[in-house]
């Protein structure tokens, strides 16, 4: 910075902008706070039909969304703009008392351009007047007076030039509308700045040469600014795509990097994942920069790296390890996975795999015993299980589509090859891996499930911001449904009892797709074949609702119910569901009383035909009867235990699978926002004593016969029946004569017989 233009500088019309931006963020908050309450909210609660329920509702919330970021970009402007301000005012008046100060010693300093000064005398001594004592100096004084001078150049000339870079950076953020990044002051987006600056230079460093130190100091800085958006893009753009790969590459082979040391081991797999976040993140950004970026790490995907480390790997090889962790710009995902897929399938040959194989040593991923990281789809597949838009436009229904999917030209081509036709091999570690575990199938569950619910596979619904705004936890859209139809029709196809049991890993995947859609897939039972469906008993709850068809509803639980997993957290959201709907259904409003009937109905005949294929592939795998039929029966029927435990608000329950985790959240629709005595009833209590013991020897679960499980199906529903009575009294007399019991029973016989004529029959080896 110059001198005189910081000594003399005019701030008015820096005040005036300061002025400016303050009262737009102001007027912004007061239109984010509008855009919120009185048009997101009401237009949640609103019953949208038609082009508006696909349209208007979508651009309602991106517009609510918008305003959010516009006053955050705003409020992060004026702050900046303040803050350098009060920093170069600061620092004139430091110039200004220092070059008083000078003038005492005889010294001015006078700028003489290009950015320099000079510090001179301020009078000769030669024409001083008779009389006239001038102040006495020395070549120390002048030089501290220099340096002083620089000094706050210097600072002044920082406060400036990071106040601008930190407002570019921002403002390329968004190529379209605003950017969420917030900072209280220029300091904040300066350290993030500088410290993406200092932390690049460690990455263009020899991998091999990096201390522990350095690689510490490395994860620290990464762990604190990874969700940094403006720390992210610059120091994506000053390492590199190419140096980042060769980065962790040779920080991750454990041949040449880590080596046996354990802490430098700690180190690599704390890299991958606070590296995966901070690439994620960088990606979010819409500068040019960033764009080259992504196109140039696209690009590398197929071709080698030209290194020493990690068996010389793929772009991919290395990328898909770190994308597991992050959440990425959908268009990159997308990019990337087209040119993933398309190398992949030249490659797709038995006993050929370019990813597993003998000579591949190449370990980068740390956080899976059965996972290596040395087929860079499954690490991809995870970064979709991440990114639900990006999944959901991965899998999307090909283009023409009609309203539901009933033959394989309708599936999407990335679907097809990855469920049907790829060979997915198991990637274990030898010491302390399963090598019949395929993570990739994992993975790819984890990717479907975020591409149809519209949620993270491991995120918990529950810790969301406005979980009682109505609807608002129940992120399924057409496209997410339009991957579910098509996932119903693979895996509710012939070959689907196959596909299963060829892919055991999905079963928990599949599982918690059917129960997200639980509503559609009753309500394509509620008809007579492709007619007379109600929409009034199952009314949809978001626009452009999965259509499954009759046959493909019974044919894709009929195939769910014959794994356990599966099984089990269908089940537990059917039931929920059904309890749901006699909560939204009381008696005492008119017509309700017979959408509580055909919802009890519907059910009814959905818990028959996953009950009946339960039994079949139990007496199929095993002997009919068999001690490890009752056995796997038995575990069947942990269900209950399931339900019991799931949580309700924002329009779904989270059902908690095994393990406690996030990772375990079952997301089910409700059929109301808000819950009666028909769902607490059940919640918190196990429904049914008789299923819910375990043997002496805890390894041992509870046995149950065919009998025993019908015998518990119908007991179920019957009690589900009973609470409803109890909770609209004067109900019973007219149940009675409508024959509710005996209908009931019917319908539940009903979806027995549908799953032997019409569903798909038990896999058999």
């Amino acid at each position: 910075m110059d001198l005189d233009a910081l000594r003399f500088g005019n701030f008015s019309q820096l005040d005036a902008a300061i002025t400016d931006w303050e009262q737009m963020a102001k007027n912004l908050a007061t239109l984010k706070s509008d855009a919120r309450d009185n048009l997101q909210v009401k237009a949640a609660k609103a019953d949208w039909a038609g082009e508006n329920a696909t349209v208007s509702r979508e651009f309602i919330d991106k517009t609510a969304g918008e305003f959010g970021d516009a006053h955050t970009q705003a409020q992060t402007i004026s702050k900046i703009l303040a803050d350098t301000r009060g920093e170069l005012v600061g620092y004139r008046d430091q110039l200004n008392d220092v070059i008083h100060e000078g003038a005492k010693k005889n010294l001015t300093v006078v700028e003489t351009g290009e950015h320099s000064f000079s510090v001179t005398m301020n009078i000769h001594p030669d024409r001083a007047a008779k009389g006239t004592t001038v102040p006495e100096h020395s070549q120390a004084d002048v030089d501290h007076l220099r340096d002083q001078v620089q000094d706050i150049l210097r600072k002044a000339t920082e406060s400036d030039t990071s106040a601008a870079e930190a407002l570019t950076l921002i403002v390329d953020q968004a190529k379209y509308g605003f950017s969420d990044a917030s900072y209280a002051d220029r300091d904040s987006a300066a350290n993030a700045i500088a410290e993406a600056d200092r932390l690049s230079k460690i990455l263009a460093k020899d991998p091999h040469k990096v201390t522990l130190t350095e690689l510490n100091s490395l994860n620290e800085g990464l762990a604190k600014y990874k969700n940094d958006p403006l720390f992210a893009e610059k120091f994506a753009t000053d390492v590199g795509p190419k140096k980042t790969l060769e980065f962790y590459a040779g920080i991750a082979d454990p041949y040449q990097g880590y080596g046996t040391d354990p802490k430098r081991l700690e180190q690599a797999k704390l890299l991958q994942k606070n590296l995966g976040i901070t690439l994620g993140t960088a990606t979010l950004s819409d500068s040019e920069e960033m764009e080259d970026w992504e196109d140039t790490m696209v690009k590398l995907g197929p071709d080698r790296l030209g290194i020493d480390d990690a068996n010389d790997p793929t772009g991919f090889g290395v990328m898909s390890n770190l994308m597991r962790f992050g959440d990425y710009d959908d268009q990159f995902l997308n990019d990337y996975g087209d040119k993933l897929v398309e190398y992949d399938k030249e490659r797709n040959v038995k006993d050929m795999n370019p990813w597993i194989n003998n000579w591949n040593q190449g370990d980068l991923n740390f956080y899976d015993k059965n996972d290596r990281g040395r087929d860079p789809m499954t690490g991809f597949m995870e970064a979709l299980g991440h990114n639900p838009d990006a999944s959901a436009q991965f899998f999307a229904q090909p283009d023409g589509t009609g309203d539901s999917v009933d033959k394989d030209s309708e599936v999407n081509d990335h679907l097809k090859y990855l469920t049907k036709d790829r060979i997915w091999l198991s990637d274990a570690y030898m010491m302390g891996g399963d090598d019949k575990v395929v993570a990739g199938h994992d993975a790819l569950g984890h990717a479907l499930e975020a591409a149809t619910t519209g949620w993270a596979y491991d995120a918990d619904p529950m810790a969301s911001k406005d979980p009682l705004i109505p609807g608002s936890l129940d992120h399924r859209t057409a496209l997410t449904a339009g991957v579910m139809e098509q996932v119903a029709y693979l895996y509710g196809s012939e070959d689907g009892p196959k596909m299963l049991h060829d892919q055991p890993e999905l079963a928990d995947s599949l599982g918690k797709m059917g129960a997200a859609y639980i509503d559609d897939i009753d309500y394509s039972l509620s008809g007579i074949g492709e007619t007379g469906m109600d929409d009034e008993v199952f009314p949809p709850k978001y626009a452009g609702r999965a259509n499954f068809t009759n046959d493909g509803a019974i044919n894709f639980l009929s195939v769910l119910g014959q794994d356990e997993t599966s099984y089990k957290t269908v089940t537990a959201a059917q039931h929920i569901y059904t309890l749901s709907a006699l909560d939204a259904y009381p008696a005492s409003v008119d017509g309700n009383f017979d959408k509580a009937h055909d919802a009890m109905t519907t059910g009814a005949e959905a818990r028959g035909i996953l009950d009946h294929a339960r039994v079949q592939q139990a007496e199929t795998t095993y002997t009919a009867d068999s001690e490890e039929a009752n056995k796997s029966l038995g575990r069947s029927g942990d269900w209950v235990k399931l339900g019991a435990g799931a949580v309700v608000a924002g329009g779904i329950a989270a059902i908690p699978l095994p393990g406690s985790t996030a990772v375990a959240l079952v997301v089910a629709p409700l059929a109301a926002d808000t819950i009666g005595e028909a769902v607490n009833t059940f919640i918190g209590h196990e429904v049914d004593k008789g299923i819910d013991g375990a043997e002496d020897d805890p390894t041992q679960k509870a046995q149950m016969t065919s009998h025993d499980v019908y015998t518990a199906g119908t007991e179920q529903l019957g009690q589900a029946y009973q609470t409803y009575l109890d909770s609209n009294p004067g109900a019973a007399a007219e149940s009675d004569d409508r024959n509710w019991t005996q209908e009931i029973n019917n319908a539940y016989n009903t979806g027995s017989g549908h799953d032997d004529q019409r569903g798909r029959a038990p896999y058999k080896d």
